[in-house]
């Protein structure tokens, strides 16, 4: 098994795995023409990659040369957009713009569960305590749907886009902070002191890009938060702990600017973290993916072979 698993995928049709370090393609995976690719995950043991299309998810082998899919998840009525893991990759959770989020047993088929979110659904975004998860919709809706009681909480998020589609929406690895983004460019970022979601307030709405804000996700750390943009752009911010490392000031962090990583020439569609919250993969339309070494600021790999937008990728380096 390959200690680094990075995969990427696109409108050509197509899965591609690369060599991390030197940035060449060993496992190319060709899909049917009518198929499309929205999103991209590993599951956590590293054996299989998850890819979300429409109007089902298809698992492949990680580690084989395999080109079938292994299981295709059917049920969704049209474009899976979003899905994840349970953390111990006991199920998995999926999002769709047919206005639900289904959660499924790995080995059983079929959905064992369904939430009617009455919108299309653009993100999910599953808690640390793997007992809540919460999705941004099309209708600029927040909603959190508590899986051990099978039922909607009231509202927490309070929708702070209005009627703007919320576009990505992403818990901390330390359940302290929530992020969403819209299509304005905002990012509405959301703190609770307890790490619940029932005392979640917001922290600060920042003004991020001045184009769709695809992408909003914190490192695996919780002290960085990537937005990803239209305007061809990676944001990087980090909090400043300047006023609350006072004891005398309660005040919480604030995330401020830190690095714009410049290198693609088209939409950003998509990032994720190393593990140590270091490295940063992007993937754009303009066809390819970029390795960010994110203290210097830089594109340090440039993963070029897809032949239409790159609008995925994954990455499991642990």
């Amino acid at each position: 098994m390959p200690s680094v698993i990075l995969a990427s995928a696109g409108y050509d049709h197509t899965i591609r795995f690369w060599e991390a370090p030197s940035g060449a393609c060993y496992r190319t995976i060709q899909l049917s023409p009518d198929s499309q690719i929205n999103q991209l995950k590993i599951t956590p043991d590293k054996q299989y990659l998850a890819a979300a299309g429409n109007p089902h998810v298809r698992l492949f082998e990680a580690n084989t040369n395999n080109p079938n899919p292994v299981t295709s998840f059917e049920g969704h009525t049209t474009n899976v957009t979003s899905l994840g893991f349970q953390k111990e990759g006991r199920w998995m959770y999926t999002g769709s713009e047919d206005g639900t989020i289904k959660i499924w047993d790995l080995r059983a088929p079929g959905s064992q569960r369904e939430f009617d979110c009455g919108s299309p659904v653009n993100t999910v975004s599953l808690h640390p305590n793997q007992c809540e998860i919460v999705c941004g919709q099309q209708n600029g809706s927040i909603l959190t749907y508590d899986l051990g009681k099978n039922e909607c909480k009231p509202d927490i998020f309070n929708n702070p886009s209005g009627e703007v589609a919320i576009r990505s929406c992403n818990f901390s690895n330390n359940g302290k902070y929530f992020v969403a983004s819209n299509n304005k460019g905002k990012a509405f970022v959301y703190e609770s002191k307890t790490k619940s979601t029932d005392d979640f307030e917001l922290l600060q709405t920042i003004d991020a890009h001045k184009n769709y804000l695809l992408k909003a996700l914190f490192s695996p750390n919780s002290k960085l938060l990537a937005t990803s943009s239209a305007d061809k752009t990676v944001k990087i911010w980090s909090f400043d702990n300047s006023n609350s490392s006072n004891n005398n000031n309660n005040e919480s962090p604030q995330l401020v600017h830190y690095k714009t990583l410049t290198g693609h020439v088209k939409w950003v569609w998509d990032c994720v973290f190393s593990s140590d919250s270091a490295y940063l993969v992007t993937a754009s339309s303009d066809q390819s993916a970029r390795l960010w070494d994110i203290g210097q600021g830089d594109s340090i790999r440039h993963y070029t072979g897809h032949h239409k937008a790159t609008t995925c990728v994954a990455l499991s380096d642990t």
